[in-house]
């Protein structure tokens, strides 16, 4: 064999042997089957979906003496009212009376929002407005959508009796004695009713 075509044969081997030397070895592209395990840190505790928590919020109102019913408890009473049951008129004589006004949106632990006070014949003539509107024996399905506030009315005597009224001026606007609290104050409570126009009017006054 000539030297040259001896330096051509050794030329060629070293090359194979340095190419098989690498695909041996591998190289550093990650996404190899040597690739390193990722090093960052994954959270615990959380998931890509889970909402961020909101703060609950808080109760609109303040409990009082004149007000100290949530419109959960208002609206309780009211359901446990039986239509068609009670006396046509009442025979409580007021001298003043406490309206607590809850907002449309109320709910939950809400209480009133608002408390007016009015006096001798301003109580007087809300009382006979009160009084004065039809009972109906069967609770009402024919309710509208719209929403308004509720209001809750303590009308007292000079003997420290609470008649407790609720009106709703929205929906099915259902007008309930829902107590009567007091010595001395037995007897059945008016049947329920609905709250009048004129009585919605009477109620936005200040």
């Amino acid at each position: 064999m000539s030297a040259s075509r001896t330096r051509g044969f050794i030329g060629a081997t070293l090359v194979v042997t340095v190419l098989g030397f690498t695909a041996a070895c591998g190289n550093e592209d990650s996404t190899g089957a040597g690739a390193q395990p990722s090093q960052t840190p994954t959270p615990t505790g959380t998931t890509p979906d889970q909402p961020t928590p909101t703060p609950s919020g808080t109760p609109s109102g303040t409990p009082s003496m004149d007000c100290p019913e949530t419109i959960t408890a208002v609206r309780t009473a009211v359901g446990k009212a039986v239509w068609g049951k009670g006396t046509a008129k009442s025979l409580f004589q007021p001298v003043s009376v406490t309206i607590c006004q809850y907002d449309a949106q109320a709910t939950g632990q809400d209480y009133a929002t608002v408390t007016t006070k009015r006096t001798a014949q301003q109580a007087t003539d809300l009382f006979a407005l009160v009084n004065s509107a039809t009972p109906v024996a069967k609770k009402p399905n024919m309710c509208t959508k719209e929403l308004g506030p509720t209001y809750v009315l303590r009308f007292t005597d000079n003997d420290r009796g609470v008649l407790s009224y609720t009106a709703e001026v929205f929906g099915c606007r259902q007008l309930v004695a829902t107590s009567l609290e007091g010595a001395g104050k037995p007897g059945e409570l008016a049947a329920p009713r609905q709250v009048s126009p004129e009585l919605v009017k009477a109620l936005g006054l200040r």
